[in-house]
């Protein structure tokens, strides 16, 4: 066979999803309905933290219109607790709320204003308990705690001799950085229809983990796998806040109770009260010597993971895990610990524990580089840990050459000129002598947390169109069209020719998940292996057609060629099933014992992430202007170079939101901006005028083609870049998020005051 260049891989293909989306056509779980539905309605908790004496629905019930009133006790006959972690958070309220909004009932109605008519007369009495409000409250409580204790789980890992190792340094450095509760914010708040009939379960519903979905609702309603139905249509947005299973416990238990389908469509005030991403507080102490070197570090950090644990226990060793840096020390302690507090249960939010780890890291490389009159770039290649070592002691070493990267987006940002520039205009003074300007840096590897596991089929059709099966969410990613992509390749047809079917757990095959930058790694290896399938059953059939041996068949374009002589795939499907119909079926499997070899260490891959940043701060006002952000993303092979720099510039957008404008705020255990109007999202004015990604195609992931995972990577490195560019700029150091005007305003007045 002849060397082929690739025909669909690597190119910025039009989106499969396109047409749909353009034009309205595309399919949400809002946009459903199913003859019968009930409209249901929340009765939320006013109080963060409260015993519950009394639920008196008979009021509710009674109202014309209204089927059926969901409280504790209609959950017989089933589990009645679910969760990712630990199975901690009940279907409604048991006993005692625990964060403000929390359900205590529900309600299912004819339509939705009579459910929500009915939620207000729904009488709840409470027995109020002192709140546990925050990391430093959850640690230093002598009231009832949330649950048991406030401890959901505590993690760490230790190498070298770390107290003898401080001994024998120049310097040591110790520093305190806290990043607030944020909002994941899609555009499409959680919505679920649940059809409960005996021994039958089906779910529509915007989540990110169908098959998950699937096991957790068997499990709690005692039903096997293949009784429930998960049917996830396109989904408006996750980010991680639609991972494992959120609303969808209740609404299937409340079209139980009401005898008919249910639908839940929360708000988006309801909506922040089901999940946001963790706060956290990390300290980290340094010792380096007095050429830079990083001898010792010692790390302890705190999440605040709510009033449930959901994936709290990830989080918080995620957090750990990222908290070092990607850096060669000889001698590391970390501990981190998961805190229980009375406020809406923190889970999944891109990279998970990452941009709270790299906060603190990246801030205080900033602030050892600076008190040892170190450029902060090179003080970081200094002591990057070297490609084909471990980053963390029994974990697959680093794949790529991470001071490469770092010198590509120096390179490209124009590192050098950049900091002379803004150094020279300090000096000088600008025209507006309070504005001033100044650049940083960040840089980091935060560890997938993709299972490696998930299958795929492939169906090629006798007029030689294929449909591929995946269980993968499209929530705006673009999964559909890079699976479509890969399988083309594979099965050597045009792209347009390839129909992707995903998410429907009674017709598609088993996927772990959709997240943690998994899928075209995961997803794409089990879609290459099912395409390869396929391609190997064609080359079969044509060397019978040509009565030639497999290896000397060309295939390409949808057909077969040997010596001159063609033949069409969908010619050899007919040949084979002998007439005008047939189809070739195709399978892919992806387990840790992949023949690749390359997913049985953990993680699975290292995802790299770069940010250099140049700001403007009015120092009379405290306001940051981000003028440039440039980032790396290194998807080791692009399946699709365009969605890659989609990805990664949407999570810095993100990240922007955090780093400058977005915090939940509590106040006594009550969350005071759940709206647009008090909580707010960046804008298309945010953004900075020069936003670019450098693309790294190195071709080490374990993926197909040598692809692995973006999307996480964009997101961990925007803030300590801005703060890093702020305290260049001012000479103040901003150690809480976001960065306010108010907080640098005071930062800065403190360091004048100094």
């Amino acid at each position: 066979m002849t060397e082929r260049e690739f025909r669909t891989v690597g190119k910025a293909v039009r989106r499969v999803d396109a047409d749909d989306k353009l034009s309205g056509r595309a399919q949400f779980t809002g946009d459903m309905s199913v003859p019968g539905m009930a409209f249901a309605k929340l009765v939320p908790s006013p109080l963060p933290h409260a015993r519950i004496v009394r639920v008196d629905a008979a009021r509710a019930r009674a109202m014309p219109g209204v089927y059926a009133v969901l409280t504790a006790d209609e959950l017989v006959n089933m589990e009645t607790r679910y969760g990712s972690d630990k199975k901690d958070r009940p279907v409604v309220a048991m006993d005692k709320v625990r964060f403000q909004g929390e359900p205590v009932a529900a309600v299912a109605a004819v339509d939705l204003a009579t459910a929500e008519a009915a939620a207000e007369l729904v009488e709840v009495e409470y027995e109020e308990l002192p709140v546990v409000s925050g990391i430093d409250a959850a640690l230093d409580w002598r009231g009832e705690p949330v649950h048991e204790s406030n401890l959901c789980h505590e993690y760490g890992y230790e190498w070298g001799d770390v107290d003898a190792a401080f001994r024998n340094c120049d310097r040591v450095f110790e520093d305190t950085f806290t990043f607030p509760m944020v909002y994941h914010y899609a555009m499409e708040p959680h919505v679920c229809i649940a059809s409960y009939e005996p021994g039958r379960i089906r779910l529509w519903t915007s989540a990110q983990h169908p098959f998950l979905v699937q096991a957790e609702i068997a499990r709690l309603f005692r039903l096997q796998l293949d009784q429930v139905q998960v049917v996830v249509p396109f989904v408006g947005g996750g980010y991680g806040s639609k991972s494992y299973t959120k609303i969808e416990p209740l609404v299937a238990a409340l079209s139980r109770e009401a005898g008919r389908p249910a639908r839940l469509a929360l708000s988006v005030e309801e909506a922040m009260r089901t999940v946001r991403r963790h706060a956290a507080k990390a300290t980290i102490r340094t010792g380096v010597m007095n050429d830079g070197t990083i001898i010792a570090r010692d790390c302890v950090g705190y999440v605040d993971t709510g009033g449930y644990t959901d994936n709290g226990v990830r989080v918080t060793e995620r957090l750990a895990d990222r908290m070092p840096g990607p850096y060669a020390i000889p001698h590391v302690r970390v501990k981190s610990y998961g805190l229980f507090t009375n406020s809406t249960p923190a889970g999944s939010y891109r990279s998970i524990g990452g941009p709270q780890a790299v906060w603190a890291c990246e801030s205080q490389m900033d602030v050892i580089a600076h008190a040892l009159g170190l450029d902060p770039f090179e003080f970081r290649v200094k002591n990057l840990v070297p490609q084909g070592e471990e980053v963390r002691r029994g974990k697959r070493p680093i794949e790529g050459d991470l001071e490469a990267a770092l010198r590509s987006v120096a390179d490209a940002f124009g590192w050098e000129a950049s900091r002379e520039r803004a150094a020279s205009e300090r000096t000088s003074g600008p025209a507006d002598g309070g504005v001033k300007r100044g650049v940083g840096f960040a840089c980091a590897v935060t560890n997938s947390g993709a299972s490696p596991t998930s299958t795929s089929l492939a169906r090629l059709h006798a007029d030689g169109s294929a449909t591929v099966f995946i269980g993968s969410a499209e929530m705006g990613q673009g999964s559909r069209s890079a699976m479509a992509q890969i399988a083309a390749e594979e099965m050597r047809i045009p792209y347009e020719k390839v129909r992707v079917v995903a998410s429907d757990t009674a017709a598609v095959p088993w996927d772990r998940s959709t997240g943690s930058s998994r899928s075209t790694t995961l997803m794409g290896l089990a879609v290459q292996g099912a395409g390869a399938d396929i391609r190997e059953q064609l080359l079969r059939l044509a060397a019978e057609h040509f009565e030639a041996f497999p290896d000397e068949i060309d295939a390409e374009d949808g057909q077969a060629s040997f010596k001159g002589e063609t033949v069409a795939f969908s010619a050899l499907v007919r040949e084979m099933f002998g007439g005008s119909g047939g189809e070739l079926i195709g399978r892919g499997y992806v387990t840790p014992k992949h023949p690749s070899g390359k997913l049985r260490q953990d993680p699975v891959f290292w995802e790299v992430s770069i940010g250099a940043a140049e700001v403007e701060v009015d120092t009379a006002t405290g306001e940051v202007r981000l003028l440039r952000y440039y980032s790396v993303s290194d998807p080791g092979k692009a399946i699709n170079p365009k969605q890659v720099e989609g990805q990664d510039e949407g999570a810095a957008m993100q990240a922007i939101g955090h780093t400058l404008l977005e915090e939940m705020l509590y106040e006594d255990g009550q969350l005071l901006n759940p709206n647009l109007v008090d909580y707010r999202v960046p804008l298309f004015t945010d953004l900075p005028g020069e936003f670019e990604t450098v693309l790294l195609e190195t071709g080490n992931g374990p993926g197909p083609y040598g692809a692995k995972g973006v999307g996480e990577g964009g997101i961990v490195c925007v803030a300590p870049a801005v703060a890093n560019a702020v305290f260049d700029a001012t000479g103040a150091r901003v150690s809480s998020l976001p960065l306010t005007p108010e907080r640098v305003w005071r930062a800065l007045r403190e360091q004048q005051d100094a």
